[in-house]
């Protein structure tokens, strides 16, 4: 039984490990422009099922089975084995907006997400709106991904427009009249938190999420785009400490657990070999 608390102390240690690095991470991007905080679930492994048996020198000892034995008359026990990380989902809540005065910031205000193109051809997703212009005019993200479908900005362009639903206009050579030049869409997933982060603020699409649903911007709950704004994470440093002060503290009982058990294996030991 002592070698059983080892395990399951050890399967404790490791969960709470993986969810205070999962716990600094949403920390250390409190300030990412579109980052959406994650968070670790837990969920306890198959139980040992104990058996009391009379053995053939007629003392009482424990068996384990894999499953519950229908044994008439011996008493069934059920003790844990631990502990395991079952997965880390995304929480997609609207995370803070502040306005940045710049352009070509944009924030969504709604479920949509910007879609970006990768070199191979394939899309990924995102919901940080600090586009750029490359070197060729095109709108791209801040590695370079070109914003899907692609908008190209012409050279002398002196005011750009972003209007809530998409719509991008500019002025060349402070002309009196807007030129409308493309429109931005935006990307809805039945189940968001199914989709895969792949890193750069990008997520791709996966069978748990769904195919995507393009919409312009106003329409189906896809949200509104907002020019000049930026929308930062959703990460709550309060909550984030509380959370990491219980998963410190449990950690630290797990650990003195597993000392106890030590000690009580060594006189266990000790009074053997006496």
């Amino acid at each position: 039984m002592t070698l059983q608390l080892f395990y399951i102390g050890a399967t404790g240690m490791d969960a709470f490990q993986k969810d205070m690095i999962n716990i600094t991470n949403n920390v250390s991007n409190a300030q990412t422009v579109g980052y959406k905080k994650s968070r670790v679930e837990f969920e306890n492994l198959f139980p040992m099922i104990l058996d009391e048996v009379v053995t053939d020198d007629g003392n009482d000892d424990f068996v384990y089975f894999d499953q519950p034995q229908n044994i008439m008359g011996n008493e069934t026990l059920e003790i844990g084995s631990g502990v395991k990380v079952a997965a880390v989902t995304k929480d997609f809540t609207q995370g803070t907006l502040k306005v940045t005065n710049r352009d070509l910031d944009l924030a969504i205000k709604g479920n949509g997400f910007l879609q970006f193109r990768f070199e191979d051809g394939s899309l990924a997703y995102s919901r940080a709106g600090n586009i750029q212009i490359d070197n060729e005019g095109n709108l791209v993200d801040v590695n370079g991904h070109l914003l899907d479908p692609p908008i190209k900005v012409p050279e002398n362009t002196t005011n750009m427009t972003i209007a809530e639903d998409g719509r991008v206009l500019i002025r060349i050579n402070e002309e009196i009249s807007e030129k409308e030049i493309g429109q931005i869409t935006l990307a809805q997933f039945i189940n968001p938190s199914g989709l895969q982060s792949v890193g750069q603020n990008l997520y791709r699409m996966t069978e748990a999420s769904g195919g995507p649903s393009v919409e312009i911007p106003g329409k189906n709950a896809a949200g509104k785009i907002e020019q000049r704004a930026l929308e930062f994470s959703n990460v709550d440093i309060i909550s984030e400490m509380m959370r990491m002060v219980i998963t410190q503290r449990a950690f630290d009982i797990i650990s003195k657990a597993v000392q106890s058990g030590e000690t009580m294996l060594r006189s266990a030991t000790d009074i053997a070999r006496a």
